[in-house]
C-alpha cells in the first residue's frame, strides 16, 4: 500500500470492514463498530455508510436513529421511517424476533415528526392482533 498514514489505512478499512460486514448480512457487527469509535468526522462517515448501506441491504439498524439526532435533516427521518417499517416487515414475515418490536417503537417515540403516531397506531394494533407483548 502507497499510504504511509496509519490514521488513514485504519479510517479506510474500518469503512471497508464495516462495509464488508454488512454485505455479508452481519451489520450488527458494523454497527458494534461505531459503537467503539470516538465522536468524529470518521464517525459520523461510517454512521452513514452504515445506514445507507444496511438500508440497501435489508440490513435495518438503529443507525437513521443516530443520524437523525445529530442532524435533523429530512433525509435522515425518511431513512429512519423506512428502516423502522423494514424491520417491522421483517418482524411479520418471521425473518427478525417480535421482540424487535419494542426497540423499533420506542425508535419511533423518540421522534418529533408527526407521521410516526400513525405508523405505531398500525404496528400496536397488528401487535394486539398477534399477541405480541410491545410494552
Amino acid at each position: 500500500m502507497l499510504i504511509q498514514s496509519e490514521k488513514i489505512k485504519n479510517d479506510y478499512t474500518c469503512l471497508w470492514l464495516a462495509r464488508c460486514y454488512i454485505m455479508n448480512r452481519k451489520a450488527r457487527l458494523a454497527w458494534e463498530l461505531y459503537l467503539k469509535m470516538e465522536t468524529s468526522g470518521e464517525s459520523f462517515s461510517l454512521l452513514q455508510l452504515i445506514a445507507n448501506d444496511g438500508y440497501k441491504m435489508g440490513q435495518f439498524y438503529y443507525a437513521f436513529d443516530v443520524l437523525e439526532r445529530l442532524d435533523p435533516n429530512p433525509e435522515y427521518w425518511e431513512g429512519k421511517r423506512g428502516a423502522c417499517v423494514g424491520v417491522f416487515q421483517q418482524i411479520i414475515a418471521g425473518h427478525e424476533p417480535r421482540e424487535t418490536l419494542r426497540d423499533i417503537l420506542q425508535i419511533l417515540r423518540n421522534t418529533g415528526n408527526p407521521q410516526m403516531e400513525y405508523i405505531i397506531r398500525v404496528m400496536k394494533k397488528w401487535a394486539k392482533d398477534n399477541r405480541v407483548p410491545v410494552s
